[in-house]
């Protein structure tokens, strides 16, 4: 068996950047085996056809979603997000990375989608409510003809209730899972890690779903949740590392954004590129977003995964190759971060397999640059985040300020050209107090960082 010093050798050979993955210092790896998308489309498993048919299932339940959750109504039961402008903040990241960073900046919003607060209400909520569906036509009580408002009702919260749901989560994955389960009338239990705030636990027990606690990571969690699903009867297993339900769940995102960035008039073609910059924990979340948008853009869009720097399983597992037969604790890294949706140390493999030809690029950063980057947009634009929301802001400075990728083709005579989109996951839902500490220690080192350029100024 090899040692640990024996395998960062060993794969450091191709992986040229592994040392300063293992030594947790920030990096941006381009990805050498980008495809163009009708190329790639022949190399991966994940297909249209699977996102379209999510998209209608979606369509059908929007009756029951308005009906059940009130917050959705104005939507008509659509659980969507705005895109909004940066302009304020665009200008305080300049100046934070003391760079120029041409385009556009926008702030996809899905911290503030209905429900559960996250961008795990898309594939969460759907992969939910793909079993509710399914249960309820073997039942012989649904058609796909009926309208779904009826599944909010005693009739239909009785037989879901002799089904359980079970799930591995770090926190915002098992809000959506046990919110949407427990409101149809599912035993709705989430196994929780260690990385999992107090606040998410809490939310869940009052919304009577069982809560198992772990000192342990991501892996553990899903782990055991498996194991219990396992050993009871008529248990749905949500598995964050390998389903593809949440996949296209999240993977619908992307043909709605599409309307919604033609609604502003933004064109995306050749000459006006796409540049998406998505948070990453086990890669489910970004993954799906990322292969609707090539569907959605082709060859126009160009997606980035941003890492903690303690806890770039992704990157690890598609640098490598070894997807998800790799983890950062096998590296020598404690997996362990600020950014809790994002402290997971053994990636997807269904994601590292898909997103091998179709992303540009993974970025890490530090932790301390999530909570710097929390107080500048609440500073800016007054939107409150969770700390690995704020991952995208970085990814876009990284980006841009390497002059190799921007020397690139993808880049050369567009610089100016090209719409940005930070996706911002999850922050909504976070209690005033906790926004509060996270908002005070981010300023806090915004404060000392000034403090430290003044003084080698002078």
């Amino acid at each position: 068996m090899s040692t640990q010093s024996e395998f960062i050798t060993e794969y450091s050979k191709e992986f040229s950047q592994l040392h300063d993955i293992v030594a947790a210092r920030e990096v941006f790896w381009v990805n050498p085996g980008i495809l163009p998308f009708d190329k790639a489309c022949h190399q991966i498993d994940v297909k249209k056809e699977a996102e379209e048919d999510a998209s209608e299932r979606l369509e059908r339940f929007r009756p029951y979603i308005a009906k059940a959750f009130p917050e959705t109504q104005q939507s008509g039961g659509i659980i969507e997000s705005d895109l909004v402008d940066a302009k304020a903040m665009h200008e305080k990241l300049e100046e934070h990375y003391s760079l120029s960073l041409p385009g556009r900046l926008m702030i996809k919003l899905d911290s503030h989608l209905p429900i559960s607060g996250s961008i795990k209400a898309r594939g969460g909520i759907y992969e939910v409510l793909k079993y509710a569906e399914t249960i309820a036509i073997e039942e012989g009580i649904l058609r796909l003809e009926d309208d779904y408002s009826i599944l909010d009702s005693d009739e239909f919260r009785d037989v879901f209730g002799r089904y359980s749901i079970v799930v591995g989560s770090t926190g915002n994955l098992g809000l959506s899972i046990g919110i949407m389960g427990a409101s149809l009338g599912f035993k709705a239990t989430v196994h929780m890690s260690a990385d999992a705030r107090q606040w998410k636990k809490d939310l869940l027990r009052a919304k009577g779903v069982k809560v198992l606690e772990y000192d342990a990571d991501f892996s553990h969690a899903v782990a055991q949740g498996h194991a219990e699903a396992e050993r009871i009867q008529n248990c749905h297993f949500v598995d964050d590392e390998a389903s593809t339900d949440l996949f296209f769940g999240y993977s619908v995102a992307a043909r709605r954004l599409k309307k919604q960035l033609a609604d502003l008039c933004v064109v995306v073609d050749v000459d006006h590129p796409l540049f998406v910059y998505l948070p990453c924990g086990v890669g489910g979340g970004p993954g799906g977003v990322s292969f609707g948008l090539k569907l959605a853009f082709g060859d126009n869009v160009h997606c980035f995964f941003v890492e903690p720097t303690h806890a770039p399983a992704v990157l690890l597992g598609m640098g490598t190759g070894l997807n998800e037969n790799v983890s950062a604790q096998d590296f020598g890294l404690d997996g362990l971060t600020a950014a809790d949706g994002l402290a997971v140390s053994r990636p997807s493999g269904l994601v590292c397999r898909a997103m091998a030809p179709l992303i540009d690029g993974i970025c890490t950063i530090e932790d301390n640059e999530f909570y710097k980057l929390l107080a500048l947009l609440a500073d800016a634009e007054g939107v409150k985040l969770e700390p690995s929301a704020l991952a995208g802001f970085a990814g876009m400075a990284k980006v841009l300020g390497n002059e190799e990728y921007v020397q690139s083709g993808k880049l050369l005579g567009k610089i100016n050209e090209v719409t940005h989109i930070v996706w911002a996951t999850g922050g909504s839902m976070v209690p005033g107090s906790d926004w509060e500490i996270y908002y005070q220690h981010g300023a806090d080192l915004l404060a000392r960082q000034n403090e430290e350029e003044k003084s080698i100024q002078n």
